[in-house]
């Protein structure tokens, strides 16, 4: 029978013990009394309610609000995943910058055949006002959010680019101030 991941199973290797980068986390964890963390999510629940950082779901015709993903127990990366993630996603920045700079100036993607005209110039996002305009350099996007999630140990898969609004970063944000809120002895 398989049981269900739980927040805590990525702090494991797969033989039961703590993975090197988690040491920390597992310490300060095991130092908790057993009903904290239900606590404080319970805890952030109220908050995220009372401010009102929820969002909804496009699409459900119920129209109730949900609160904003919020984990208690942090994702930690080592140092190595963390060094190629960023520079994985540093390039898939560029790329995306390069398409969209591709598109309103020599669309040589269009001309290979990679993408139909009508994918690009029927989208509500495409601009034709700024077909051959220049932006300081060639960053179209100044802010991406670029889901991510973990495939295995060391390996990640991007489900979706957002370019347009990138809520997630507003996820992040209130997030961080939360867990500073819950943890003000750990936020250091």
């Amino acid at each position: 029978m398989h049981r269900p991941a739980t927040p805590y199973d990525e702090m494991y290797t797969a033989d039961g013990h703590v993975r090197p980068h988690y040491a920390v986390y597992a310490d300060w964890l095991t130092r908790q009394p057993d009903d904290a963390l239900r606590q404080k999510r319970a805890e952030a629940d109220s908050l995220f309610h009372r401010v009102g950082i929820t969002f909804a779901v496009y699409g459900e015709q119920d129209g109730n609000e949900r609160l904003i993903p919020f984990d208690i127990v942090p994702r930690v990366l080592s140092a190595d995943e963390w060094a190629r993630l960023a520079a994985g996603l540093r390039q898939r920045v560029r790329a995306l910058n390069a398409f969209i700079g591709d598109i309103y100036h020599g669309q040589e993607i269009l001309r290979s055949g990679l993408l139909t005209p009508e994918q690009v110039f029927c989208n509500p996002q495409y601009r034709p006002e700024m077909q051959g305009m220049d932006v300081p350099g060639g960053i179209y996007a100044h802010i991406a959010g670029i889901d991510v999630v973990r495939a295995g140990q060391g390996e990640f898969y991007v489900l979706e680019d957002n370019l347009r609004v990138p809520s997630g970063v507003s996820y992040m944000l209130e997030d961080r101030k939360m867990m500073m809120r819950l943890f003000p002895s750990c936020s250091h």
